[in-house]
Formats: structure tokens, sequence, C-alpha cells
């Protein structure tokens, strides 16, 4: 249930100081930033006419919708999942139900796909699995302007979202979003092999803060009894579809580094590199299948 919301703000300024008092007092971790975005959306203007109109008095419908949307946020569902919208690399993407929320941890991924293949002109064949938004295969096809790809999801409205975004993009002459079972089916090779997908221990899901557990899909959070069930199901086909000189990376929960790489190593994959997000946490792993293939240059660990 909704926390209820009634403001007393007449015109837009005094509504847009009381959306930020209200997020700080729910104790959310950026109570400007997500007022300033919400006010935004509900009032359908953009930052500056927000800021060069802020005496203008509230309509009816506008604080209607303004309260509505910030009783939204401060019963902590995410900002991104109100506006519809979020922001992934350089890329602005649409979020659904149907979607985990693309978030800045998932990043890392790029990074090392960028650190270990820095020529941009080759025209590179990617893999995403479980690719929810499309967001990890379009931002490498952003990347490499040469590149193509294909993009599994198990969920139909995934799929749905990831091609609409791709068009959003200007991508869907090179980006390719089906549904699947993971990589059953699929014919490579692949330059590219990505995925983030469901790692959390399924104990540990109700523990999650709200924004998680409430919001984002269950089947792409939940991986099993000890959150490692879909590195078991990926990897045996990531080893048969990866080119001979080509990189899998890999997201990882925190601490799951030793688990994944043993998978990994059982199914013929030699782990080169790893790479820790803004936070300092181990988050991606990166294998190639046997040696270090030409072209290819491993990060430092």
């Amino acid at each position: 249930m909704n926390l209820p919301v009634a403001l007393k703000a007449a015109t837009r300024r005094a509504a847009l100081k009381e959306a930020v008092a209200l997020m700080k007092t729910v104790g959310l971790d950026t109570p400007v930033l997500d007022a300033r975005l919400i006010v935004q959306h509900a009032l359908g203007v953009s930052w500056d006419m927000l800021f060069l109109q802020d005496d203008r008095p509230l309509r009816d419908d506008e604080r209607t919708n303004l309260e509505r949307e910030l009783s939204r946020r401060a019963s902590h569902e995410p900002v991104s999942r109100i506006v519809g919208r979020r922001h992934f690399w350089t890329l602005d993407l649409a979020v659904t139900p149907d979607t985990l929320d693309p978030r800045a941890d998932t990043e890392t991924l790029i990074e090392a796909a960028i650190a270990s293949h820095p020529d941009r002109t080759p025209p590179l064949r990617i893999l995403d699995l479980g690719t929810g938004t499309g967001a990890i295969l379009l931002a490498l096809l952003s990347e490499y302007p040469a590149a193509s790809g294909i993009g599994v999801d198990l969920s139909a409205g995934a799929v749905a979202v990831a091609t609409a975004n791709a068009r959003h993009c200007g991508l869907e002459d090179r980006a390719l979003f089906q549904l699947g079972d993971w990589a059953r089916g699929l014919t490579g090779p692949f330059d590219f092999i990505l995925s983030n997908p469901p790692y959390i221990d399924h104990a540990s899901i109700a523990g999650l803060p709200p924004e998680v557990r409430d919001h984002d899909p269950a089947m792409a959070l939940d991986g099993g009894a000890d959150g490692l069930d879909s590195y078991r199901r990926i990897l045996p086909d990531i080893t048969t579809l990866l080119a001979s000189n080509g990189l899998a990376i890999l997201e990882i929960g925190q601490g799951q580094g030793p688990a994944v790489t043993e998978i990994a190593t059982e199914n013929g994959l030699v782990l080169v590199a790893r790479r820790n997000d803004l936070g300092g946490v181990e988050r991606a792993l990166s294998f190639t299948r046997g040696k270090m293939p030409q072209g290819i240059i491993a990060p430092d660990h």
C-alpha cells in the first residue's frame, strides 16, 4: 500500500520544496534528485521550464498527478518505474514491470568489454543472455558501430521492451531480440557473450531493499538456493557458442567470484580478468576458451 500524500503547495516552486522535504522524511538516498524528476514527470515539463515557471500555480490535475507519483516514491517504488525510463551508459531506455531495472553496477560489463577490445571497428557478433531492457547489448552496439547482436529473454514482455528500446536508440538494424531459454537453439560463434543473470540466493530475496524486492521481476533476481543456478545453466552453452578468440563477461553477486570461476573452469573456460564496480565490489568476470586470444587485452585484476 502506498503512503498517502496531500500537498499544501500552491505553486510549482512550493511543490518542489515540499516534495524534497517528503523524500528526506522517508529516508531516500537522493531526495533532491528524486523530487525533481518526479515533479518534472508529473507536470510534464522539462527542468528548464520548471525553473523558469516555478511561480506558476498548480492546477488541480497537476496536484493529483504529483500526489500520486510522490506517494509511489515515498513507498519506495523506484523513480525509473514511476517515470518509465532509465539512463544506462549513454542511452535512455524504457523500463516496465517485465524488465529488471538496469543499474550502474551492470555498466561494469560494458567497461570490461571496451577495455578488452579497444578497437571499435571490427564487425563483432554479440550475444546478451537474459537481456531484459536490452541495456547491455544496446550499450555495446552504441560503442561498436560495425557490431550486431542478439538479445535473448524468457519474458515476452521483456523482448517487446528491448525491441522498442532498440528502435528508440536507432539501433534496430543491428539488434535482434528474441524469446528463448538462455542459449538453447542458438548458433555461434559470438565474439562477446555477456549476461547479468539472476544471482541472488532464494533465502536472501526477502531482505532486499523494497525498490528491488517489490518491483524487479522475481525471475530476474532468484538464482536458486545458492544463487548459482543460472551460471550452471549458461556456462556449458557459452563454451560451445563462444568464438575461439571471443570473450564471455558475466555479472556476479558479491563474493561469488570463486564459485562462478569454478563452474566456468569445469566447462573449459579460463578466467582472464576481473573488474570491480564503482563501490569496489568484484562485479564482472571475463572468460576465454582456454587461452588469451589475439586482440584481447586483459585489464588489471
